[in-house]
Parts: C-alpha cells; structure tokens; sequence
C-alpha cells in the first residue's frame, strides 16, 4: 500500500466511514449466512397448453374410418348449393351429393329458395361412388321413409297441420305434406257443398291425417273436423252469451209438426214450439202461418242442456192490448208553487199566502 493511501485512511473522517462500513457488514453477515442455508424458492410455473391427444379426434376418426353402404340413413349438414344439387359435410373422407330431382318430391320446390347452407338433412345412401369420389344420396327417399312413420302417428294423435292446397282434382284438392303427395276429398274441405274447388287453389288450410297407407302411398287428409270442433266452440261461446228473456229475431230454418227451427245467427238455432207461436187460432202445422226463410221476431224463455226455447207469445203477453191508454207514470208529480205576481213586495202573510194553490 503506498504511503499516500496509508495517509488518506487514517484521517479521522474515513476512519469513522470504515468503522461504519464494518459494522453493516458485520450486521448482514448473518442474515447471507441463512439465505445461503434455506432452500431457494421455486418461481411459480407458467401453465402448460393443452395436449392434444388421439382421444380428441377419437369422434372424428370413428366417422371417417366408418363403412358406408348402399340403403344406409346418414345426417349431415348442408355445405353448398348450386342450382342442380346439395353438398353435404357427413363428417367422412368423402361429401355427399343431393342431386335436385332427389331432395323433394314437391313440383314447386326450388333448389335455391328452399335449401340453405348450415341447415341439417337426412338422406339414403344411393351409391357410395357418384364416379367424382362423392357419395351420391336421396333426401327424397329419407323423407318418405321417415315421414310414413309420422303420418301414422299424426293420424292416431290427430294432429292439427296446415297445408297449402296446389291444384284441383277430380273429386277434391291436392297438397303436398312433408314432400308427399297429399288428397284432400271434396267432402272433406268444408262444412258445406263446395261449388268450385279452384276457390281452394292457393289458400294454406288446417288438415287431419285419415289414411297414411305407405305401400300404396295413400295419404288422404280433411278439414271437415277442424272445421267442425271450431264451430262448436264458438256456438257453445255464443250459446253462453244467450240469457232467458232476451227478444231477438232469428230466421225460419225448417218446419216440423212440433214447431219451427229458428236460427240465431252464428251457427245457433232455436225451437219455436206449435204452442209458442203467434195465432189468433190453434194450429195444426206451424205452416199454416210460417214458411222457411220467414223472419220472425222471438223471445228466449229457457236456455238448457244446450238447447234454447222461443216463443211469439211470450212477446204478445207483454206488449199493451190494442187501443189501451198508456199506463200514468208511477213518478209522484210535485206541487208546484207559484208566487203572487206584484209590483210591490210585502212581508203579509196573508198576501203571501193568497196566491199558492194546494190540491
């Protein structure tokens, strides 16, 4: 160490700084002693990414090492539509091909309108090799496999659906449910007789299934008992709004030897009894003074089991006679007080009193 370096420590002021330095060193000495002892704490992983094994794919590989074979159903969802046939995802090493005469039996069916990219479909394997690697498939055939098993049980649990009628035929009408051809029967269009069955060309109609015979592919539809039930519910709906008493009119429906069948209007009749109806005479047959299509003006006097009495006599029995003067009104009439007219105004009693009239 040179004498320089010798001097500058043993001043007074580094010689304090030494001792000072000393000292912490002293101090942290056993503190590094034990951080040198303890076990070093392990950082914290970072999480691992996932691993992807073989199990994940395990779905995936299962359906594409599948065996597909003619007739078999398969489900896949639509890819691409072109203007004569659907491609299909069916999760295998090759797509599937709906050419367009095979994805619906229905005339008006349209390729573009009617089929949309992402929607699922069922098909039947027509061939496993279209000769582009493609595996050639028939919605048609699905449906209608499938859709015999529906109609079957449409018609055991009577199920309500609506289809739109496409063309008048001989004897009725023809739509098209779930892509098969479907007749509905003139007789079973409507509660009454149905004149032209053009009118029906068009309009969307709420339909039953009857028959569903798959073998000779008879699937025969009617509307008769929708229509039927409906207009019971709203007879029963009016007939609850009918209440004894009320006078009405109604029109002459039909003559029996017991009276008159009166309609109501909305579907609801009444029976005018022989005894009920309005007759200076006793009648024999309500036709001596009734004919079908007559109005007539009634009043219920009983609303029953579903059934509801009319009578004309009940509204003669009521009404005033003939030439009879009104009855007086049951109002008391108030005595009417009139004051004494005068120029001059007097406290008299006597003055007040002279000009009242008392009966």
């Amino acid at each position: 160490m040179s004498e320089e370096i010798r001097e500058a420590i043993e001043t007074p002021e580094v010689e304090a700084a030494a001792a000072i330095a000393e000292a912490a060193v002293a101090e942290a000495a056993p503190a590094a002693e034990a951080a040198k002892a303890a076990p070093a704490k392990e950082a914290p992983a970072a999480p691992e990414a996932p691993q992807e094994s073989m199990a994940d794919y395990e779905e995936e590989l299962g359906n594409s090492m599948r065996k597909i074979e003619v007739g078999d159903l398969v489900e896949g969802v639509v890819t691409g539509v072109s203007e004569e046939d659907v491609t299909v995802d069916l999760q295998y090493y090759a797509e599937g091909i709906i050419r367009k005469l095979d994805y619906s039996g229905d005339p008006h069916f349209s390729i573009k309108n009617d089929v949309k990219v992402g929607e699922p479909v069922k098909a039947i394997v027509l061939r496993t090799d279209d000769g582009r690697g493609n595996i050639l498939l028939s919605r048609r055939n699905a449906m209608e496999k499938l859709a015999w098993e529906e109609f079957r049980e449409m018609k055991a649990n009577k199920t309500d659906l609506t289809i739109r009628v496409v063309d008048a035929v001989k004897g009725g009408v023809v739509g098209y449910l779930n892509g098969i051809r479907a007749f509905i029967p003139a007789s079973q269009l409507s509660l009454d007789y149905v004149e032209d069955l053009a009118t029906f060309k068009g309009q969307t109609i709420p339909v039953r299934v009857i028959t569903a015979e798959q073998e000779g592919k008879k699937l025969v539809l009617s509307s008769r008992d929708i229509l039927r039930e409906r207009r019971n519910a709203e007879k029963a709906e009016r007939l609850n709004s009918i209440e004894t008493g009320l006078v009405t009119e109604g029109k002459v429906l039909s003559l029996m030897n017991y009276g008159a069948f009166v309609s109501l209007g909305d579907g609801v009749d009444g029976l005018l009894h022989i005894s009920q109806i309005a007759s200076d005479k006793r009648l024999k047959h309500p036709s001596e003074v009734l004919s079908v299509g007559d109005t007539v003006k009634v009043k219920v006097t009983q609303v029953k089991d579903g059934k509801i009495s009319l009578s004309q006599r009940a509204l003669e029995e009521n009404a005033p006679a003939a030439g009879a003067a009104p009855a007086p009104s049951r109002q008391p009439q108030e005595d009417r007080v009139v004051l004494p007219k005068s120029e001059k105004l007097t406290t008299s009693l006597g003055s007040l009193l002279s000009g009242i009239k008392l009966n």
